[in-house]
């Protein structure tokens, strides 16, 4: 089953690219390309007292979009740790250990239409979640798209390869996603996005990924701004013994260059 899957995949993807090349060889005389846009925001809460916690976030994206294409990228990491005293004991634990990461490139067959190839990976040390592998190519459509807001979603086959707790497993899936940015003024804007992964064998074997997040700038220029964030991951198989559900909240100061 998984060579059979993983052949067709390939190839969709193969084609794409192939497309996307033959298409970046006939233009010529192309204008100046569009800058890559980049920004890295880090958050970080100290409680100390009773108990000592330590809870770091640091975040990185980058972008670029142009008339035929569309490039980004992002990465994030979070490590909590915590020490409480109760009397003569003290009891050391990891609260938070998570690194994820993906890259996605759109190209677009009209300025609403595209088609995408996505690799994302993702560990999560806590939820024993020691590798997650997800690949895939689909199709999305812009159904909103200007200088303000955009709102946009997509469909496609993919692939799942993972280790949870001592389990290791492969299996295709049926990603859907969508994607939703708001300028609210000058200053501020609003994102939110949500994507739901089904085993296509087995639809009770699901992972949901969302996140809302709000951010301002604090400087005229918008190099640096304030933002809050809400990620949630629920996976409706978890390792035994953990939870189905994960959520975090960040705020963080975020530079962008």
């Amino acid at each position: 089953m998984c060579l059979r899957v993983l052949k067709p995949l390939a190839l969709l993807t193969l084609i794409m690219f192939g497309i996307v090349t033959a298409r970046g060889q006939a233009v010529t005389n192309t204008p100046t390309k569009p800058k890559w846009v980049a920004d890295v925001s880090a958050g970080l809460t100290l409680t100390r007292g009773n108990s000592d916690t330590t809870l770091a976030s640091l975040t990185a994206a980058a972008g670029r979009k142009t008339d035929i294409d569309e490039w980004s990228l992002g990465a994030n990491a979070t490590y909590g740790k915590a020490k409480v005293t109760q009397g003569a004991t003290t009891i050391n634990s990891t609260t938070a250990q998570q690194v994820d990461g993906f890259l996605q490139y759109n190209y677009l067959f009209t300025p609403r239409f595209y088609a995408y190839a996505r690799v994302e990976g993702f560990h999560d040390d806590v939820a024993s979640i020691h590798y997650r592998l997800t690949v895939g190519p689909g199709v999305g459509y812009y159904f909103i798209k200007n200088k303000r807001m955009d709102l946009s979603a997509e469909l496609g086959p993919g692939y799942i390869s993972q280790e949870i707790g001592t389990q290791r497993e492969n299996y295709a899936i049926l990603r859907a996603a969508e994607k939703f940015h708001w300028q609210l003024s000058d200053r501020a804007r609003l994102w939110e996005t949500a994507e739901i992964d089904p085993d296509v064998e087995n639809w009770g074997n699901y992972i949901v990924v969302a996140e809302f997040g709000v951010e301002a700038d604090l400087l005229a220029n918008k190099s640096l701004s304030l933002r809050c964030y809400v990620d949630d991951n629920y996976n409706s198989k978890p390792a035994p013994g953990r939870l189905k559900n994960d959520a975090k909240t960040v705020v963080a100061i975020d530079y962008k260059f």
